[in-house]
This record gives C-alpha cells, structure tokens and sequence, in this order.
C-alpha cells in the first residue's frame, strides 16, 4: 500500500472516530464509532457508563447523546446523537481475521485526538481467565482514551472495539461480529448493573471481578455494590471466569443471587443477596 493510499484510510478512520464523556464518571473521556450515517454510535460500556454522554466529532461539533443499551458482559454501548450524514466507519467480518494480519487502532489517548496507532493481529478466540467469548488479540500500543474506538484492517474497515490491554501488553477488542449482533438484537434478559474486569487471585485460575462501574438504578447499586469492590463468586462458588458471573445471572432463581466481595484493604469476605433487574436496557 502506497504512502498516500495509507494516508487516506487512516483519514476516513478518524473521521468516523468520536470522543465519548460521560459526565457521571472521573475517568475521563474515551472513544466510540459511528456506526450509521443517522446518529447511531459505538462505544465500550465502561465508557458510556450513565444515561447520557457528550460526543465530539472529528470536526468539533458537540452533541449530547442518549445511552440506549449497554451490555456489560461484552462491554459494548450504543448511543444515540441528533446528526444525519456523518461519515459511518465500514464494519468488516471479524470471522475471517488471520494471525499477522496489519490493524489499525485510532481513539483519543491522554488527550491526544484521532491518535492512530499500527499493529499485527496476534490471535482471535477466548483468553484464559476472562471466559468464553472471543477477542481479537492485538499486537498494538493502546492507553487510556483509546475504550471504545476502532480497531480496523489495512483497508480502514473495523475488526474489533478496543476494549482493554491484556497481560503481557496485547490489545483485546471485541469482535465486529459481535458488535453488529449487540447492534440487531440489543441486550435481553436478567441484568446487575456493573461493569467488572477480571484479576487473577491464585496459581489455581481463581479470579476476582473488580467492579468499575456501577449503574445507579440497577440492581448492584441497590444491593450497596460499590465501585472497587472485588466480587470473588457467587451462590458460594468462586469465579474462574467472568462467564461465571454471566451464567449465575441467566440461570438465577427468583432473580436473586447471593454475591461475595470484598471491599477496600478490608480483606474480610463480605455477602450480600442481589434480586436481578429484567430490561432490555443493560446487562451485566
């Protein structure tokens, strides 16, 4: 690819690239997509933590947006903005990614805006310790502000929704595949209303589930569940993955489930019963 050709595709990329605030969170802003021409935009859901957020686009205009789903498990957010005709980022198939393919990955990182930054494609399926679903695993440098922003091939088509930096330094995003199917479906059944991010507790795949957020009417926040609590299992049984959680949730009795934390330096388990909420509006 030419110089010139490169220019071009990572021109289109930042144009489709947008900084997302949420005015409830002290973590600054991060990233998203435009998914459609009409206002529909892309983001992490630890991003778009609240019911509202701020979008600016590469040109500066500013517009406030409406969160109209958030799905915690995979960390995706839709939002909503009141433009038509805005440059939509082209979604490839995520399925047909191979190791050692060129990425591309434009956010907003420490305040530098449309910060392009290039890579390979290392691998594509689970990582052991965060569960079951798949990741595009990424050999490229990310920092906070890049949440929520495109991750795309050498034709400037998205791949993945740079998500967070794994062990050892590689970039985990979501599939394209699975964003389009947060997009057609939306985000069904039983919800908690956090946002976790797994840590490891022990040589035996034990984990905790650090919470980073935690919406403020959903059924964590009005079980006490606070941001930086370590959710260590549930109904008594220690989390090995993050799908642990998930499936609890889908499989829990009467909505309610019993949860173990810990919170602060205070290395005392604590226990509290959760009764789910139901919606389409989030999941966790």
């Amino acid at each position: 690819m030419a110089n010139s050709d490169f220019g071009e595709v990572a021109e289109r990329l930042r144009r489709s690239t947008v900084q997302v605030s949420n005015r409830r969170s002290s973590r600054g802003a991060g990233s998203g997509v435009i998914w459609t021409a009409d206002g529909l935009i892309i983001t992490n859901a630890h991003v778009a933590s609240s019911d509202r957020a701020q979008v600016e686009l590469w040109d500066g205009r500013k517009f406030e947006a409406e969160v109209t789903a958030r799905d915690t498990r995979r960390d995706v957010a839709s939002l909503r903005i009141s433009a038509r005709d805005l440059p939509a980022a082209t979604a490839a198939d995520s399925a047909t990614l191979k190791p050692g393919e060129l990425v591309l990955a434009v956010g907003n990182p420490l305040g530098f805006i449309g910060a392009l930054t290039t890579g390979v494609v290392h691998a594509v399926g689970p990582l052991r310790g965060i569960g079951r679903q798949p990741w595009v695993q990424a050999a490229v440098r990310l920092a906070p502000g890049n949440s929520g922003g495109p991750l795309a091939n050498a034709r400037g088509h998205v791949i993945g929704l740079n998500t967070m930096i794994a062990a050892g330094g590689l970039a985990l995003a979501v599939p394209s595949n699975a964003v389009a199917e947060f997009v057609r479906r939306g985000v069904p059944g039983p919800t908690l209303g956090v946002t976790v991010r797994p840590l490891p507790l022990d040589q035996r795949g034990a984990i905790a589930l650090m919470v980073l957020d935690v919406s403020p009417r959903g059924a964590a926040a009005a079980a006490s569940i606070l941001i930086g609590d370590l959710l260590l299992g549930v109904n008594g049984r220690r989390f090995q993955s993050v799908e642990d959680l998930s499936d609890a949730i889908d499989a829990a009795t009467g909505r309610i489930l019993t949860l173990q934390f810990t919170r602060g330096d205070n290395a005392r388990v604590r226990e509290v019963a959760v009764r789910l909420e139901t919606g389409s509006a989030e999941a966790a």
